[in-house]
């Protein structure tokens, strides 16, 4: 930002004394200025307009006003006192800048102006025009370290305001037991109240050290394993579910079921074999196995009563799902339709070598991708100064800022997002409603094993719907996916490696880390037998 964009988002009483004595142009993120040639004479000594830009930025210097602290350690207030006159000394430092630049200025149009042209040798006049621009370069050079104080000092200022707001929630809560305030701060969706709580997530959210084994009471949910338009009448789907290995098939009535990828016989893999008749057949010795793990027919041998281990499988909205726990599942299904008007134009699905939770991390943090998405769909997007995602006190959805995006995630390992698009690496508008096309996505992250993910994405467009007819569109879409998806991974996978050898990923989270840090205290309280988890609605 510049000079008179830094002063904009000073207080109001700074603001209103710098906006209207300022009328800077901006232009590639430096200061510009006309010079202007005076012809003829002029009335009254035109020359002396320093005088007015001495009067115009006159602003008394804060630094002797202020009370030099004698203690140790300083209270909120103090603390706040301090960041303030960070701002006032900045706005002092910014005008000392500009007057030096609109001093150097008149200089400029005194050494053009015909009349003083004609008692100076051109020799003269350009060893001064060089001295005048090596002066303004070092002016313009200060203004941009001015900025960036002011900026600094803003950061510095709402970093004390949220140490603040902790210290009085916190002074607030002392009569709380210890498990509610493990919990995250109910939060609302405006600005001001919608800042991660950073201190107290410091303390409580630790993910370090060697992948664990999954928890038994992370497998008690519906697992949307692949979509149903990959699953044929004659073929097989092996997949890896917490470490297990299954399968999965359509049997004679054409419903999927879901066995262990294990034969009884010799534990022979059974994807490796045939699907006949609506049975799996292993390619070993023949033994066929129907979708409710009963082996229906043994050649050469006498027939005995064996059974292989099924889950239960359930087709819903063009995916096939599994139930993996032990515990007696949920009477329905979630819906991960894309919203009305939007029509399914790819459905992909790969195998990662990452823990699915590390995965989500990076599904839910959107900050990112201005830094990391350079060359697919973020290249071009300004860096802002701020982001925040705004959400209610409960759940896990909202919508990020400044970007037209709104994000879900919905347990136990689902992200549902939305993005305001109007082509390829272009955003429109402050949220999605002001846009007129949009792209909705869904990533499902299906825990294979503690080094492995299965995700299932699934890209849904509200315009162009001839795309979907337009032969080999889906050979573009995965080039795509696997592109963006290779930025996030190379990261992803650096952040494990560290991970296991002890580093925290969530040593220190910040305001746009919300809806990440949800997450990490939902699974945290699943994983410790929490009778009311944390930001879900009572009926989940």
């Amino acid at each position: 930002m510049t000079a008179a964009s830094a002063l904009s988002l000073l207080p109001d009483t700074l603001r209103r004394r710098a906006s209207s004595k300022l009328s800077l142009k901006k232009g590639g993120g430096r200061v510009g200025f006309k010079v202007l040639a005076v012809f003829g004479e002029e009335e009254g000594g035109g020359l002396q307009k320093k005088n007015t830009w001495e009067a115009i930025f006159e602003v008394e210097d804060p630094r002797p006003r202020v009370s030099q602290s004698k203690g140790k350690f300083l209270d909120v207030n103090q603390a706040l006192e301090v960041a303030r006159f960070d701002i006032q000394y900045c706005d002092w430092r910014a005008r000392q800048d500009l007057l030096t630049i609109m001093i150097l200025h008149d200089k400029v149009v005194e050494v053009l102006n015909p009349l003083a042209r004609e008692y100076k040798s051109v020799g003269t006049m350009k060893k001064e025009l060089a001295q005048l621009q090596q002066d303004l370069t070092q002016a313009h050079r200060q203004v941009h370290t001015s900025e960036a104080r002011v900026a600094a000092a803003l950061d510095k200022l709402a970093y004390m305001e949220t140490l603040v707001n902790d210290r009085l929630l916190q002074d607030q809560n002392t009569n709380e037991s210890s498990s509610d305030r493990t919990a995250l701060t109910p939060s609302t969706s405006s600005a001001s109240q919608g800042t991660i709580k950073t201190g107290s997530h410091r303390r409580n959210l630790n993910v370090s050290g060697p992948v664990k084994s999954y928890h038994p009471s992370l497998k008690n949910f519906w697992y949307p394993v692949a979509f149903s338009s990959d699953l044929k009448d004659d073929t097989m789907i092996p997949i890896d579910c917490f470490e297990e290995p299954w399968v999965i098939f359509r049997g004679k009535d054409g419903k999927p079921g879901c066995l262990q990828n294990t034969c009884a016989h010799r534990a022979c893999p059974l994807h490796l074999g045939s699907v006949n008749e609506g049975r799996i057949q292993c390619p070993y010795h023949g033994w066929q196995y129907s979708t409710d793990g009963k082996c229906e027919k043994m050649p050469s041998t006498r027939m005995l009563n064996v059974r292989i281990r099924s889950l239960l499988c359930f087709e819903h909205e063009g995916m096939v799902w599994i139930w993996p726990g032990d515990a007696p599942p949920m009477t329905t299904l979630p819906s991960l339709q894309p919203p009305p008007g939007f029509i399914i134009h790819a459905e992909i699905v790969m195998e990662l070598p990452v823990e699915h939770g590390l995965l989500l991390d990076n599904l839910l943090d959107l900050a990112h991708a201005p830094f990391t998405h350079t060359s697919t769909f973020a290249k071009g997007w300004s860096v802002p100064s701020l982001v925040k995602f705004l959400t209610p006190a409960s759940g896990f959805q909202g919508y990020w800022d400044p970007y037209p995006i709104d994000m879900e995630f919905r347990p136990p390992c689902m992200v549902l997002s939305t993005i305001g698009i109007t082509k390829p690496g272009k955003l429109e508008g402050q949220n999605t409603r002001q846009c007129s096309t949009h792209l909705h996505q869904l990533h499902v992250c299906l825990p294979s094993s503690r080094g492995k993910t299965r995700l299932l994405y699934r890209m849904s467009l509200d315009f162009a719907p001839i795309l979907k007819h337009v032969p080999f569109m889906h050979i573009l879409w995965r080039h795509f996916a696997e592109k963006v998806l290779n930025e996030d991974l190379r990261l992803v996978l650096g952040q494990q490696d560290r991970m296991i050898n002890g580093a925290n990923i969530w040593n220190l989270p910040v305001t746009y880390d919300k809806l990440g840090v949800r997450y990490r205290l939902w699974r945290d309280a699943l994983e410790q037998g929490a009778k009311q988890l944390p930001f879900s609605k009572q009926d989940e």
